[in-house]
């Protein structure tokens, strides 16, 4: 049989047109992880500037000014001063327990991005579980830091993970039923479904008015998972040195960094999408979804908007964190716990009762 060499060209061509489409699906796969990955630092660090800029001005001090335009790399240099440090290992810890707590404390952080809507349905997993996922994920960073404690082989660390895992386990109870209460006004637990329930009634519509007591039991709670002042009894300094984070240098201990304010920066998008109407603007009789109906010029510009509307919510609400930070005084342990058992569970509890009770009497 004999074939034309026209012939092999053209089924080579083929072949090579087929990898290259491969090659660019696996390609394309990744670019929207990456360019997560790259907005999630690039927010990481204007958070540690930011924090030290309003701490600054709280305390009447200049801040960060010579790293950069207004100090705004000096967050960048100290993440590279500790990836240059040692890293050193405690001499009679579990090493591999005291490896593994940090990076099982930042990649479960990193994977509740993947269910927050950054702009109109530009969200990398759009699940109808999403809200009860971030729950679920934010579980298990208590279990990292736990093992960080106890892989230190201290005192002090081994009570810094303690205090985190009993801190995480009453705090995130109240969490939880704030966010199905929301669910039950939602009629779901997409973050997308909940961002688009709120716009059916423009900037009145948010649960920010409609689940005042849930909103104020939301953010004790987020702060206290987020372990800042005055809820940071995991690592605090005069009594535990600090805590979990005690035996750890270099980039371990960056990471414990990064960690921290991951989950603040993730905790203000959620509070943004839960109670804030996500990335709707109030226009009279115009909504963000009519607007993309027009031409697909204007819709690159409406994401954009969309996106801006996000971070700028959530960036606002970083100032209730930070400010709290330098005017707040650390509770007692015992506080904290019946902060959370006594108080917050009841009223959460209580206002799961009512909103079902209205949901029931609406029907």
């Amino acid at each position: 049989m004999i074939i034309d060499t026209t012939e092999v060209q053209t089924i080579n061509s083929f072949f090579k047109l087929e990898s290259l489409k491969e090659v660019y699906g696996l390609v394309w796969i990744f670019v929207p992880i990456f360019t997560l990955v790259l907005g999630i630092t690039v927010g990481v660090l204007v958070i540690v500037w930011l924090e030290r800029k309003i701490s600054a001005a709280i305390q009447q001090r200049i801040g960060p000014e010579y790293a950069g335009p207004l100090g705004i790399l000096q967050a960048l240099a100290d993440g590279t001063k500790l990836l240059l440090k040692e890293d050193l290992l405690p001499s009679r810890g579990n090493i591999r327990l005291f490896r593994v707590g940090p990076s099982i404390a930042v990649i479960s952080i990193l994977l509740s991005y993947l269910v927050i809507p950054f702009g109109y349905h530009l969200v990398l997993a759009d699940l109808s579980i999403g809200v009860f996922l971030w729950i679920a994920i934010s579980s298990i960073v208590p279990i990292g830091l736990l093992m960080s404690g106890y892989g230190s082989n201290n005192k002090y660390s081994f009570s810094g993970g303690l205090r985190a895992a009993a801190q995480s386990i009453s705090y995130e109870i109240p969490l939880t039923i704030c966010v199905l209460t929301i669910s039950l006004l939602s009629n779901s637990s997409s973050t997308v479904d909940i961002i688009e329930a709120q716009s059916k009634y423009g900037f009145g519509g948010w649960n920010l008015w409609r689940q005042p007591i849930g909103f104020i039991v939301f953010i004790m709670s987020s702060l206290a998972e987020c372990e800042r002042l005055p809820f940071d009894l995991p690592e605090a300094e005069e009594e535990l040195v600090a805590g979990y984070q005690t035996e750890y240098s270099g980039i371990k201990y960056g990471l414990f960094y990064l960690a921290s304010y991951l989950n603040l920066l993730v905790s203000s998008l959620f509070v943004t999408i839960i109670y804030l109407g996500g990335w709707n603007f109030y226009i009279p009789y115009i909504s963000i979804t009519e607007l993309f109906g027009i031409n697909k010029m204007f819709r690159v510009f409406v994401i954009a908007i969309s996106i801006f509307l996000t971070l700028a919510k959530a960036y606002l609400f970083l100032f209730l964190p930070i400010t709290t930070r330098w005017t707040l005084p650390r509770m007692r342990m015992d506080q904290l716990l019946n902060l959370g058992w006594k108080f917050l569970l009841p009223i959460s509890l209580g206002n799961l009762l009512l909103t079902t009770s209205s949901q029931l009497v609406s029907l």
